[in-house]
């Protein structure tokens, strides 16, 4: 429960997130206090809009039309991202809904959906979500079938985050209309749980630092040696690894010692194998980058001691590697005699960067 937002602080929240806004003339004044109360506010509502490409849509929302006044939500979020403020107060976006509903967003109480919705407008034990909710009207033509664009989504997600900021709100005070009334479709294609979820990790991050990526998930390197070859003593070897499982990125020639390219971020480790590394004696191992063929810097050792026959170790590999670089793995025998390197896997998972 908090008292709504005035319009100042509603765009430096929106702004700090990072939005994109567009305060569209007289938003400020336009709103529907004269009919019914604004707050206290609870949550936040997402809407679609059902809209032909020939709608001025951000005009709609302002203004309404002949069977529902406007404005008919706080903002309309087109699908280039912006958000587009179009009143400043009671708007005409939630109509009436269930009263376990508004329960369970004021107490954050539910998993991953609200109760199930039994109320709508001008059922008997509906209440008033025009004055406890904001509301986002989202641009999408015909019945949220139209693909949601990545910026708008990530906009969508951003606006909301913005205003939950603002009240201390966690992601379970976001809703959809389908959410709040048993007749109500909106939005569609996209899963509120899912939408949750994305607000949560945006919440979780100071204000502005949430980009939404369209991928967030890694890629997956495994290579290795196809046979084992002979270390001489005494000078830093790049591991070739020979053997090509999984290259996700693309970032390894055939043959060749560059596991990862730049601009990039990684985690993993190589496991590696020895036999005949006398007992004390010492491997060190290394991460080392390069521009081409030319050698660059090189990363903190991690020394593997003998312990007679055969010799295991597992070398972490985590770093940042910058555009233009190429890591490999290098290795230094010490002992006075060669030794054999019976087996390398590496296994690492690559976030490629921008």
């Amino acid at each position: 429960m908090a008292d709504p937002l005035n319009a100042d602080r509603l765009v430096a929240a929106l702004r700090a997130e990072g939005c994109a806004v567009h305060e569209v003339s007289g938003w400020r004044t336009n709103n529907r206090n004269h009919v019914g109360p604004w707050g206290p506010v609870h949550g936040v509502m997402i809407h679609h809009t059902v809209t032909g490409p020939s709608t001025d849509v951000v005009d709609l929302i302002f203004d309404g039309h002949s069977a529902l006044p406007g404005p008919l939500a706080t903002g309309c979020i087109t699908k280039d991202g912006t958000v587009h403020l179009t009143g400043n107060g009671r708007a005409n976006h939630a109509g009436g809904g269930d009263p376990d509903v508004l329960t369970a967003v004021i107490n954050e109480s539910y998993g991953d959906y609200p109760p199930a919705t039994h109320e709508h407008e001008g059922s008997a034990g509906a209440v008033d979500g025009n004055s406890r909710f904001y509301g986002w009207e989202c641009e999408n033509e015909g019945d949220g079938q139209d693909p949601w664009p990545r910026v708008q989504y990530v906009a969508m997600v951003k606006a909301t985050a913005g205003i939950c900021r603002a009240h201390g709100w966690s992601a379970k005070s976001a809703i959809g209309h389908l959410e709040w009334s048993d007749w109500k479709p909106d939005p569609r294609g996209f899963d509120m749980k899912d939408f949750r979820s994305d607000l949560a990790v945006c919440l979780d991050l100071p204000a502005g630092v949430w980009e939404g990526e369209d991928d967030p998930m890694p890629q997956y390197v495994n290579l290795g040696l196809a046979e084992p070859y002979e270390l001489a003593p005494g000078t830093w070897d790049s591991v070739e690894l020979t053997a090509e499982w999984t290259d996700e990125p693309g970032d390894h020639a055939e043959g060749g010692s560059v596991f990862v390219r730049g601009p990039a971020r990684f985690t993993g480790s190589v496991s590696l194998r020895f036999d005949g590394l006398p007992d004390r004696s010492v491997v060190q191992a290394r991460m080392s980058e390069f521009e081409g063929a030319e050698h660059r810097a090189d990363h903190p050792i991690d020394e593997i001691v003998g312990t007679g026959g055969n010799t295991f170790a597992v070398v972490p590999l985590t770093k940042r590697l910058a555009s233009g670089r190429s890591m490999r793995v290098r290795l230094l025998n010490q002992a006075d005699v060669p030794i054999t390197v019976t087996s390398a896997v590496l296994t690492v998972l690559v976030w490629t960067e921008a």
